[in-house]
C-alpha cells in the first residue's frame, strides 16, 4: 500500500495557500484609481472648492456644481485630470475658460482632457456640473451615503456620512485624502422649511422664489473631503463662547426643536471636554471657523467645525460603556471622541487611509485623557486598559497603501492602549505632554504619515520606539513575554514577529515594587526573583501576553 503522507502534505500545503489567499485581498484597478496618486491627480493641487448642491428630499435627488481652483504643481501628465464622483451620480459638465471640456469616465473616475496650457506655480479654474440619486447609506455612518429621515413632526431630516465611501458619494472632487483646500465655500439649497447647517461660518442665507433657500457657509481653514457635510433640518440654535488657549472661541449648537432642552443638559460636557484637550493637544486647530454640535440622524462624525452627534443625548456609547469598568458611563461618548477628531484627524490628517490608526488610535487615546481630566490619572488607566477585550489582534492596524484600504478595526482600542504604554515607557507626563502638543504644533493643518508621527515621537521622547511601532502597528499579534523560574531567578525574553524587539516592561520581582526589565528576541537575560508567586506579573499599563514556558 503507497504511503499517503505525500498526499497529505500536498492538501495541507495548498490549505495554507488558499487560507492565506483568503486573507490576503485582491485589489482591482478600481481600488487603486480611488486609493492613489495617478498620474491624472499628481500634477495639481487642489487650493479651493466653491460647491454648490441642490438637495431635494420629495425625490432624494441633488443636483448641482463645483468650482476647483487649482495650482499646477509640475508638468502635466499628458494634460489629463481625474476628478471623482461616485455612481449613480452623473457628471454632465466639465467647463474651463466657457469651454465644455471632453472627458471619459472609468467607473467612479472622470479623466478630463484639458486643451489649455498649465503652467507649473500657477492657477486655474474649472466647473463640475452633476446630478442625480446617490447612494443612499445603508448603516451610517460607517456605510455611508446620504441619509434621507424625516423627524418626529414629519419634516426632512438629511445628512451626509461618507468618510468610508468617499466625499465624492455626493459632491465631485479630487477625492484623495492628501489633497485639502485651504479653504472652501459651501451652498447648499435645500426646502425653506428646513435650515441646513454645514462647516464653517455661515456667510448668508438667500431665500429663492420656488419655496427654497440658499445656506451659504465658508470654511475658512483646509478641510479633509470627507468632512465637508450637509445637516438639513428643522434646526434651532443655542450658543456659547469659551475662553480658550487661542482666545473666544464661539460655540453654536443645532438640535431639532424638540430637543432643545435635552441638549441644553447634555452639551455642557463640551466646555470642560475642549478646555481637557487644549490642555493636553495644545489650541483648538479652527478658531476662526467655531465649534458646532449638530443633532444627526446618525450616531456621529468627525465633521470639521461641525461634529456630528446623534447619540440620544446620553452618556456613554448609545448608553452603554466600552470599557465595562463603569468610567464610560459619566461622559457622552460621541461629544468626547468626535471632538477629538478636530485634533487628530481633521487638524493632523494622514495622507494614505492606510494610516488611518493616526485618526483613531489618538481619538480613542483623547477618552482616556478626558477621563484623566474629570476623574484622575488612575481612573483614565482603568479606561483604556478596561476598552482591551474588545481588541480582536486579527490583523495589522496599517493597512495596504494606495489602494483606499484602512487597517484593522483594532486602530481604535489597540491604538489607544499602544498610546497609554508608550506614555508609561517614557514616564514623564510633562515630556509626554508637550510630545502630544508639539505633534499638534508641527503638524498644524498638515497631511501626514505614520512614520512621520512615529518619528517625531521617538525624538522628542528621546527613545527609539520604531521597534515597538512596527510591532503593535505592522503586525496582527502583539508580543509575547516568556519566562521560566531558576535558582531564585527568573529568565524572560520576548517572542515577537519584530526580529529584534526589545520594549522595556515593568514586572513585581518581589512582593512590593514593580521593575523596569529589558527583555529582547535576541537572548534569555534574568533577574533575582524575590516573590513567592510562581507567576510574573508584569503592570497592567503594557498591553502584552506572558506565557511560562519550561527551560
Amino acid at each position: 500500500m503507497k504511503s499517503t503522507k505525500p498526499l497529505l502534505l500536498l492538501l495541507l500545503i495548498l490549505s495554507f495557500s488558499l487560507d492565506t489567499l483568503a486573507q490576503e485581498p485582491e485589489f482591482t484597478r478600481a481600488d487603486t484609481l480611488r486609493g492613489s496618486i495617478t498620474p491624472q491627480r499628481a500634477w495639481w493641487d487642489v487650493t479651493f472648492y466653491d460647491l454648490h448642491t441642490k438637495v431635494q428630499p420629495s425625490d432624494s435627488t441633488i443636483s448641482g456644481w463645483n468650482q476647483i481652483t487649482y495650482r499646477v504643481t509640475e508638468p502635466q501628465n499628458g494634460r489629463r485630470m481625474q476628478i471623482d464622483l461616485i455612481q449613480p451620480l452623473q457628471l454632465d459638465s466639465i467647463v474651463q475658460q466657457g469651454q465644455q471640456l471632453d472627458f471619459t469616465q472609468e467607473g467612479d473616475a472622470y479623466f478630463v482632457d484639458i486643451p489649455y496650457a498649465q503652467h507649473t506655480g500657477q492657477t486655474y479654474t474649472i466647473i463640475a456640473w452633476y446630478h442625480g440619486q446617490p447612494v443612499v447609506a445603508k448603516n451610517p455612518p460607517w456605510d455611508g451615503g446620504l441619509i434621507w429621515k424625516t423627524d418626529t413632526q414629519g419634516n426632512p431630516w438629511i445628512a451626509t456620512a461618507n468618510q468610508g465611501i468617499g466625499a465624492s458619494v455626493w459632491w465631485p472632487n479630487k477625492d484623495h485624502q492628501s489633497d485639502e483646500p485651504d479653504s472652501m465655500g459651501i451652498h447648499i439649497t435645500v426646502p425653506s422649511s428646513i435650515k441646513n447647517i454645514s462647516n464653517g461660518r455661515l456667510r448668508d442665507t438667500t431665500r429663492h422664489g420656488n419655496g427654497t433657500t440658499t445656506w451659504s457657509w465658508f470654511v475658512n481653514n483646509p478641510i479633509n473631503n470627507y468632512n465637508v457635510a450637509v445637516n438639513a433640518g428643522n434646526y434651532v440654535n443655542f450658543s456659547d463662547t469659551l475662553q480658550g488657549e487661542g482666545g473666544t472661541l464661539d460655540l453654536n449648537y443645532w438640535v431639532l426643536e424638540p430637543y432643545l432642552e435635552q441638549a441644553k443638559k447634555q452639551f455642557v460636557q463640551t466646555k470642560p471636554m475642549l478646555r481637557c484637550f487644549e490642555n493636553w493637544f495644545g489650541p483648538y486647530p479652527f478658531y476662526q471657523d467655531g465649534f458646532k454640535l449638530i443633532h444627526t440622524p446618525h450616531l456621529g462624525m468627525e465633521h470639521q467645525s461641525a461634529v456630528a452627534y446623534g447619540n440620544g443625548f446620553q452618556n456613554g456609547y448609545m448608553g452603554t460603556d466600552l470599557s465595562g469598568t463603569g468610567w464610560g458611563l459619566t461622559w457622552d461618548f460621541i461629544i468626547v471622541h468626535e471632538s477629538g477628531h478636530e485634533w487628530f484627524g481633521n487638524n493632523i490628517t494622514t495622507k494614505d487611509v492606510a494610516d488611518m490608526w493616526v485618526h483613531e488610535g489618538f481619538t480613542n487615546y483623547s477618552e482616556n485623557l478626558f477621563v484623566e481630566c474629570l476623574w484622575g490619572k488612575q481612573a483614565g488607566a482603568e479606561y483604556v486598559i478596561g476598552t482591551r477585550k474588545r481588541i480582536q489582534n486579527d490583523r495589522p492596524i496599517i493597512g495596504t497603501y494606495g489602494v483606499k484600504q484602512e487597517g484593522s478595526g483594532d486602530m481604535y482600542y489597540k491604538g489607544g492602549n499602544l498610546l497609554h504604554m508608550i506614555r508609561n515607557i517614557i514616564d514623564d507626563d510633562h515630556r509626554w505632554r508637550q510630545i502630544l502638543r508639539g505633534l499638534n504644533r508641527t503638524f498644524y493643518h498638515q497631511n501626514v504619515t505614520s512614520a512621520q508621527v512615529e518619528q517625531f515621537i521617538s525624538k522628542r521622547s528621546g527613545i527609539d520606539f520604531s521597534n515597538v511601532f512596527d510591532q503593535y502597528l505592522r503586525h496582527a499579534n502583539i508580543p509575547v513575554l516568556e519566562y521560566y523560574f531558576e535558582d531564585g531567578n527568573v529568565f524572560y525574553r520576548w517572542n515577537a514577529d519584530v526580529v529584534e524587539f526589545d520594549m522595556p516592561v515593568e514586572v513585581k520581582l518581589d512582593t512590593e515594587l514593580m521593575t523596569i526589565i529589558r527583555p529582547t528576541t535576541k537572548e534569555w537575560r534574568s533577574s533575582p526573583y524575590m516573590n513567592p508567586s510562581n507567576e510574573l506579573v508584569n503592570s497592567k499599563d503594557y498591553y502584552i501576553r506572558k506565557e511560562q514556558v519550561k527551560k
